[in-house]
């Protein structure tokens, strides 16, 4: 190897990017993903009486802890959303889908998850959808997706 082509390779070296770490959860959230593994949507009310979903420990506006969780859903609305004509791998369809921004009935926020119409002609602003659920919950966001109700 002569001197000018060591100096003009890259180095190289493996790299797994993973989380090894668990996080522990607290009242609001323990509540928020046990009431998904039983099928069910909560969401958080705010002091001013607005409900947040998904449920959060803290007002984003104002920083408060908020911890009274209410039931919202399971059908909502299409506030805005975008296509997916091809998933990729790590996506959570293997076929086209949408991402929508969906405000859930007794919910005063959309919050961003996934349409499964079955086609694109199919979406729309303001259609109304519901949750269907797999058939295995373990109490986590992904135990659900939206379809047309």
């Amino acid at each position: 190897m002569t001197k000018q082509s060591a100096a003009t390779e890259a180095l190289t070296a493996p790299h797994t990017l993973s989380y090894t770490y668990k996080r522990s959860l607290g009242a609001v959230m323990s509540g928020f993903f046990t009431a998904l593994r039983d099928r069910r949507l909560l969401g958080v009310k705010r002091r001013d009486g607005k409900v947040l979903f998904p449920a959060r420990e803290y007002d984003p506006d104002t920083s408060e802890a908020i911890d009274e969780l209410v039931e919202v859903g399971p059908m909502g609305v299409v506030r805005s959303w975008a296509w997916v004509a091809k998933p990729r791998r790590q996506q959570p369809l293997a076929r086209p889908f949408a991402y929508a921004l969906v405000q859930l009935d007794g919910a005063d926020t959309p919050f961003l998850h996934v349409v499964d119409a079955g086609s694109e002609a199919k979406m729309a602003t303001g259609m109304c959808v519901r949750a269907r659920w797999a058939d295995e919950t373990k109490g986590a966001i992904d135990d659900f997706v939206f379809e047309p109700a």
